[in-house]
């Protein structure tokens, strides 16, 4: 079995955002880049289907400039055997997204992907369900848990009564959420390792897709400041707070 998995660069989750000045967007020059938290997920995930002899390559992709080829490399020390980075200079959304990872899996034939169920910069929370779409393959978003049985996937999923089983008939695209596995720590072997695998670079152009933006982004604006606690006296006091102030009773 050949999986994909997409994995996205993002602004790191530990950094605290700054919206640009013309709140255009958040200020990413000279900001710590890593890979989307779920994309990790998806990775592991991925490898340790193989590591159990179920998968017998792991190809990550990525979409973006050169600087996305860093991205690719933490997914080759995880454990993938090969990358490819879609070359582009442009924004690319959810939509465009999916059209060009089509384009990858109609190329390399997996039999599963897997994605993160959305990214942190953007969380659009789009991208697996359209490609599945595109594909008109079944899909299994929110995975918290992954078996692989015959010729289906059986993929737990929460939802907001409880948690819900899925098989879906291979392939498939499935999404990850954050309860489906915890990412192992790279060791310094596998990470220069890495640096012999693979990264193919194809320009976006020769997928001949189009990813015209879909969306406009016309301002970007911090979240307000979270204000002070105020003690209260009494409840007759906290009562009235909330009914006046707060205005939630």
């Amino acid at each position: 079995m050949k999986i994909l998995v997409a994995v996205k660069r993002v602004v790191d989750f530990t950094v605290q955002i700054r919206v640009k000045a013309d709140q255009s967007g958040v200020e990413t020059a000279n900001v710590k880049m890593s890979m989307n938290p779920f994309d990790e997920i998806a990775i592991e995930e991925a490898v340790r289907l193989k590591e159990k002899g179920i998968a017998t390559e792991v190809i990550a992709v990525s979409i973006g400039n050169q600087t996305c080829q860093e991205t690719l490399r933490t997914a080759l020390a995880m454990g993938a055997d090969r990358a490819i980075l879609v070359e582009t200079e442009t924004e690319i959304q959810p939509l465009a997204s999916a059209k060009v990872l089509k384009a990858i899996t109609l190329k390399e034939n997996p039999q599963l992907i897997i994605l993160g169920k959305q990214a942190i910069d953007s969380d659009n929370n789009q991208t697996g369900q359209m490609l599945a779409g595109l594909l008109a393959w079944p899909q299994g978003t929110f995975a918290s848990k992954v078996i692989i049985e015959n010729n289906h996937v059986r993929v737990t999923r929460e939802i907001d009564g409880g948690l819900e089983t899925l098989l879906l008939k291979l392939p498939a695209v499935i999404t990850t959420d954050l309860r489906l596995n915890e990412p192992r720590y790279l060791s310094l072997p596998n990470i220069m390792q890495s640096k012999r695998k693979p990264i193919d670079r194809i320009p976006i152009q020769e997928l001949s897709v189009d990813t015209q933006p879909r969306l406009q982004t016309l301002k970007v604006t911090a979240p307000e400041k979270r204000r002070a606690g105020v003690k209260v006296e009494n409840v007759h006091e906290l009562v009235q707070r909330l009914k006046q102030e707060a205005q939630v009773i």
